[in-house]
């Protein structure tokens, strides 16, 4: 968020917490003041012992017993000082709601950016061993490095992706058509020393043609964020398959694993931050994936769930608009 943004948020939040506390406020008081000259008329007396003017008439006097009127006066006094402190407490708790706001929006992009660079950093990481390995050997390396190019080319794009995530205003504008057959196929070959490495087989099958309404880095993060999850959760030499498809005015992905399963306890937190099931024996999660996939779909007005889960494996089903 930049600077001008939070002053201007905050600008905004000043005011709207002044003008509500000065309207509760004379609300308070004016309710209160009227309480007490309606207890004061209901509690007087005509004084009888008046003399009467010049002209010999009884002055309109009136007599307030103090020992009638006090306890009310004090009894309005505490509620007004109750009224008055919980005015008090709702102002205190609107004006660091805006500050609560800008570091749950620190929290959410440190964790997110450690989730979704985590898996381009391994993939990084396992090439260069495989550049080594060929260096060594005298093998040709041109395609390596054309790959681990590929590679940081795809952590600025999310490192940008993010950014403009964390922007609590920004909204999607103008977005630009994705190639549904191009992102899942950068996703499988971001994925892919990943999967080698835990013995998985990733296979796609595609609709030529399809175009999401979504930037083209957005997609393929959220097909890596589904297969990265599938692979983690899939036994040893089982296959990962994601399939695409159109259905009426949407993209529909699908990845389906041949892992455990999710259990029904879990089913209903799955997409939550920091929520993780039973660990694969493979590398830790933090739980973030499904729930930035579910985000970021959100966002661009798609959804994410699970199509099916038992014993033979899981299918998450991505909707998304498609694009126009």
């Amino acid at each position: 968020m930049s600077d001008g943004t939070d002053q201007r948020r905050l600008r905004r939040s000043a005011r709207q917490i002044g003008l509500w506390t000065g309207i509760a406020s004379a609300v308070i008081l004016t309710a209160g003041v009227g309480v007490l000259v309606a207890v004061i008329l209901l509690t007087a007396r005509p004084d009888r012992s008046a003399d009467p003017d010049d002209a010999g008439r009884p002055l309109d006097h009136i007599v307030v017993d103090v020992d009638r009127v006090l306890p009310w006066v004090i009894a309005f006094g505490v509620i007004g000082v109750v009224l008055l402190g919980g005015v008090a407490w709702a102002a205190a708790r609107l004006a660091v709601a805006p500050l609560g706001e800008a570091l749950r929006i620190q929290r959410n992009f440190l964790a997110d950016a450690s989730h979704e660079l985590r898996t381009p950093l391994t993939a990084l990481n396992s090439r260069v061993q495989i550049l080594q390995r060929r260096h060594n050997r005298g093998e040709p390396i041109d395609e390596t490095l054309q790959r681990l190019r590929h590679d940081a080319s795809a952590m600025e794009d999310i490192l940008t992706e993010l950014l403009m995530a964390a922007e609590a205003d920004h909204v999607p504008a103008d977005t630009t058509a994705a190639d549904v057959s191009a992102a899942i196929a950068s996703a499988i070959d971001t994925l892919r020393p990943t999967a080698e490495h835990a013995g998985v087989r990733i296979s796609a099958s595609h609709e030529e043609g399809l175009r999401a309404g979504i930037p083209q880095v957005t997609l393929t993060r959220l097909c890596v964020a589904l297969l990265d999850n599938a692979v983690q959760h899939s036994p040893m030499g089982a296959p990962v398959t994601v399939a695409s498809s159109r259905g009426g005015r949407t993209v529909q992905l699908r990845v389906a694993d041949r892992g455990p399963g999710i259990p029904d306890q879990d089913r209903a937190t799955i997409f939550e931050r920091f929520a993780r099931g039973a660990d694969t024996g493979r590398r830790r999660g933090f739980g973030l994936g499904l729930a930035l996939v579910r985000d970021v779909a959100a966002r661009y007005r798609g959804s994410i769930r699970i199509e099916s889960s038992s014993a033979e494996g899981t299918t998450f089903l991505l909707t998304l608009p498609m694009a126009d």
